[in-house]
């Protein structure tokens, strides 16, 4: 049984897959995804959240990422670019979460929702974006 908070994520990643290729508002998104499914079992809080600070951010966001990426951001599918600002809004805005729990969740939105392979291109970037947004952390295990 998926958490409140993976649900949310899914969610987010849909909504912001929308926003990247329509320009959608935050608004928009939420109207929209309040009639998708398992919108009931999501954490709304964490799910409001995430979309309204990435639209808000994302030229904060893909600043951070540019570094740790190996050809421009919107070089990127639509899908590996959401979860990829979805996992750099966490670091930044949740330090309740641990980054590997991050790094995970956005490992396995990548296997539900992008390519075959693109899950290994998120885990390397976000494993990069940790040792800068979270150096104490990631290095207390062995990552920096």
């Amino acid at each position: 049984m998926k958490s409140a908070r993976r649900r949310s994520r899914e969610l987010a990643t849909q909504g912001l897959y929308q926003w990247l290729l329509s320009g959608a508002t935050a608004s928009e998104i939420d109207a929209q995804l309040r009639n998708a499914q398992g919108f009931d079992k999501a954490d709304h809080d964490h799910l409001d959240a995430i979309i309204k600070g990435v639209i808000k951010e994302s030229d904060v966001l893909s600043a951070d990422l540019q570094p740790c990426l190996d050809r421009p951001l919107e070089q990127l599918s639509p899908v590996e670019r959401a979860v990829l600002l979805v996992a750099a809004f966490e670091f930044k805005h949740h330090a309740d979460i641990p980054y590997r729990v991050v790094i995970n969740e956005a490992v396995e939105l990548t296997k539900t929702f992008g390519g075959s392979d693109g899950y290994k291109y998120v885990n390397g970037v976000l494993d990069r974006l940790a040792v800068q947004l979270r150096p104490a952390e990631a290095q207390s295990r062995g990552r920096g």
